[in-house]
């Protein structure tokens, strides 16, 4: 009789390489690792190696970088997703790739289980688990950070050193980190008291501000229909724009996040984030938008980049609420289109300039000077029709007033 075979969720990080042993112990099935590789660095080496030694009999790793970048990255920014209006979401737009991955691979494998590393009060267990309850509702999933019997980050590195599985985070410095080409997610250890600055060994990409280049650095990024094209005047494809911006914000500290976040679950947690590129495209494609967008379509369009910010935390990536916001997003990146320069300096992302050929500024209409073709005359009756209706309203208030206090 066949054995059960259950895909696994596989970063290489201290919990799913805990979690392939601790599932073999537990059941009697194969296990199948699934890595995508959305631009983490160290955890990929030696990775497959890592996971048979551990008790896997197979091994996926795909490149998913660029597929990353193009179908969800690019979404988010267009839309404007900022979580809480600071995360640009790095591990939250990574989820629903990673679980479209393992559903894919575990019909082609045909397994009936799928296990993922991730805690009980956590936000990538919804992420995770929703997905993959929408793209395979007859799949079985394991969750066994809920049930197992460690209590600590600490026993579970005691259980990897008795049973000599290779990890690389020591007692003495336990950060949790979550990476990929989007972002650096940084939590655990000093960094559950909010009332300590993150110590400087928690950054990875972005230099210290306050040791950054004296001299600025300006860079020009141009959209085309929303999608970054090109920095500096040099088309480049999605991964090499984002891998370039993340290279030249950093060294100027751009992209540095201390932020106390609402959980899907309802609790607070304290998360240190960075992502240079991020920040930069964020601050350029919204500036564009600024632009080009009439009154009306940016402030509805305000309203849902907060809505597709909270989908997206919320691990409802596949949903039809989001994919009708999407439709919206679309229509109004159409003429979302222009060069946008900012100035990075310290820490601090400036944009200096911003062009379009449907840009909606009007410098005639705009300008104080003797050019001014803006009919002030106009004003009056606009005026007069505009605060008509509040107008209205105080005249039969004041009179109500003065009814009552007669007949008091």
């Amino acid at each position: 009789m066949a054995k059960n075979k259950i895909v696994v969720a596989y970063s290489g990080g201290l919990d799913t390489s805990v979690m392939v042993h601790w599932l073999k112990d537990k059941y009697d099935a194969e296990l199948i690792t699934v890595t995508g590789n959305l631009g983490q660095t160290s955890e990929l080496e030696g990775l497959e190696e890592k996971a048979k030694a551990t008790g896997a009999s197979k091994s996926y790793i795909l490149d998913l970088q660029e597929e990353f970048i193009r179908d969800y990255v690019w979404k988010a920014l267009k839309a404007g997703a900022l979580y809480e209006n600071v995360y640009p979401m790095a591990c939250a737009i990574g989820r629903p790739l990673l679980a479209k991955l393992m559903v894919d691979i575990a019909l082609a494998e045909g397994a009936d289980m799928i296990a993922h590393g991730c805690t009980g009060k956590g936000n990538d267990q919804v992420r995770f688990e929703v997905g993959i309850q929408t793209l395979s509702p007859n799949t079985k999933i394991l969750a066994p950070l809920r049930t197992w019997e460690f209590k600590s980050r600490e026993q579970e590195i005691d259980y990897a050193q008795k049973h000599n599985i290779p990890i690389k985070i020591k007692k003495d410095s336990p950060y949790s980190i979550d990476e990929n080409i989007w972002g650096i997610a940084i939590e655990c250890g000093v960094l559950e008291d909010p009332t300590v600055a993150p110590p400087e060994d928690a950054y990875l990409i972005t230099a210290n501000p306050k040791n950054a280049p004296d001299e600025g650095e300006t860079v020009s990024i141009d959209f085309e229909k929303g999608i970054p094209v090109a920095v500096n005047g040099v088309k480049m494809a999605a991964v090499e724009i984002v891998k370039a911006l993340n290279a030249i914000g950093g060294r100027h500290g751009v992209g540095r996040m201390d932020v106390i976040e609402n959980r899907v679950v309802g609790i607070k947690s304290r998360e240190v984030y960075e992502a240079p590129a991020a920040v930069i495209l964020h601050t350029a494609h919204t500036e564009l938008e600024k632009l080009t967008l009439d009154k009306l379509t940016y402030r509805a369009k305000q309203d849902v980049s907060n809505q597709v910010a909270n989908l997206i935390y919320d691990g409802l990536w596949f949903s039809l609420i989001f994919d009708s916001l999407m439709a919206f997003v679309d229509k109004t990146q159409e003429r979302v289109s222009g060069t946008v320069v900012v100035e990075l300096y310290k820490g601090n992302t400036r944009v200096i300039s911003r062009d379009s050929i449907y840009s909606l500024y009007n410098k005639e209409l705009a300008t104080y000077t003797e050019d001014d073709s803006f009919d002030h005359k106009a004003a009056e009756g606009f005026l007069a029709l505009y605060g008509l209706p509040f107008k209205t309203m105080s005249k039969v208030q004041q009179a109500a007033d003065a009814h009552a206090s007669v007949t008091v």
